[in-house]
């Protein structure tokens, strides 16, 4: 396990340069409960995978109307207490990683630009990005503005949400006294996995995560008949039958040299009647953490997201996982 590095670095420019950067578990941090929770989070995934951690937080920049020479006496001032305030809470937030979390590498970092901008080019120089995401308060799920938008629809690199309150127990089973705990084993990794056409970048992440954890995997698919069945599909339960079986059977074939090549990792495979992103969000409520894909489109406007991904994103229990794929 990597040392621990005291050090903060801190950047004036807007952006940075994932070429000199060690590969890292990169955290966007901003002084919420959202962040701060994803900071606890990816302190953990960094422990598991045996990487440093970095806290990134984006200043946002001076309007070129205003420029510093115009910034004078009391805006001044209040510039310089927003940046000593933003300095104090990444220090903050730091020293309680590092407390919580001993031996772990922990650096971090103070970048000037627009936050969906700078997020989504840190994430080019990390193993994964990992941000915070309100929880949507009475049902669960997830509450994703539009920074965290941009950055999961622009990110070429695996892009993590969490909620704010999630804890490390709720990635744990109940143990014998009914409470989850660090002692208990993970709770499993539930992929999304489109069986027409398959990714292999998402399945690699979601078996590696699962052996990561030592946890099972739980493979969903989800169907719905073709159109000229659909008026029969509640008398016709042989066909029901058929089709579920069908895409179990496809799902089987497209996991086989996965399952080779994770042995250990322990894989169910479920086809369902229903919308996708229906099942995924059931299938969190017993996740540590849900994977899904999303094609990459190199476009400058728009979210292209998915709606599969979209759905998973604001109504998922746990924590999800974006992989991005050609």
């Amino acid at each position: 396990m990597p040392g621990t590095d005291t050090s903060a670095r801190t950047s004036t420019g807007t952006g940075t340069d994932s070429r000199t950067r060690a590969v890292t578990v990169t955290v966007g941090l901003d002084g919420s409960p959202e962040s701060r929770a994803a900071a606890d989070w990816a302190a953990r995934e960094a422990r598991l995978f045996g990487l440093p951690l970095r806290l990134v937080h984006v200043r946002k920049p001076v309007p070129e109307r205003m420029g510093w020479a115009s910034l004078a006496g009391g805006e001044t001032q209040q510039r310089g207490a927003e940046q000593s305030g933003a300095e104090q809470m990444v220090r903050e937030v730091a020293e309680g990683v590092r407390a919580r979390h001993s031996g772990l590498d922990v650096t971090t970092e103070q970048v000037s630009g627009r936050p969906a901008e700078v997020l989504a080019r840190a994430a080019e120089g990390c193993e994964l990005l990992v941000l915070g995401s309100r929880g949507l308060s009475g049902i669960g799920g997830f509450l994703v503005g539009s920074v965290g938008l941009s950055v999961v629809a622009h990110a070429e690199r695996p892009v993590v949400l969490v909620r704010a309150g999630d804890r490390a127990a709720s990635e744990y089973e109940k143990g014998p006294a009914g409470r989850p705990s660090a002692a208990t084993p993970f709770r499993p990794v539930v992929l999304g996995l489109d069986i027409e056409k398959p990714d292999e970048e998402v399945i690699a992440f979601a078996f590696a995560a699962a052996a990561r954890r030592a946890t099972p995997l739980r493979v969903v698919h989800g169907w719905t008949p073709p159109a000229y069945h659909v008026y029969g599909l509640s008398l016709d339960l042989e066909l029901h039958g058929n089709l579920a079986r069908q895409g179990t059977s496809a799902l089987t074939e497209v996991l086989r040299p996965w399952c080779a090549k994770f042995p250990g990792v322990e894989v169910t495979a479920e086809s369902s009647y229903g919308t996708p992103g229906d099942h995924l969000a059931d299938a969190s409520r017993e996740a540590s953490l849900v994977v899904v894909g999303r094609r990459i489109r190199r476009s400058a406007f728009g979210t292209h997201i998915g709606p599969v991904t979209h759905a998973v994103l604001h109504h998922s229990v746990a924590p999800v996982a974006v992989v991005p794929h050609d």
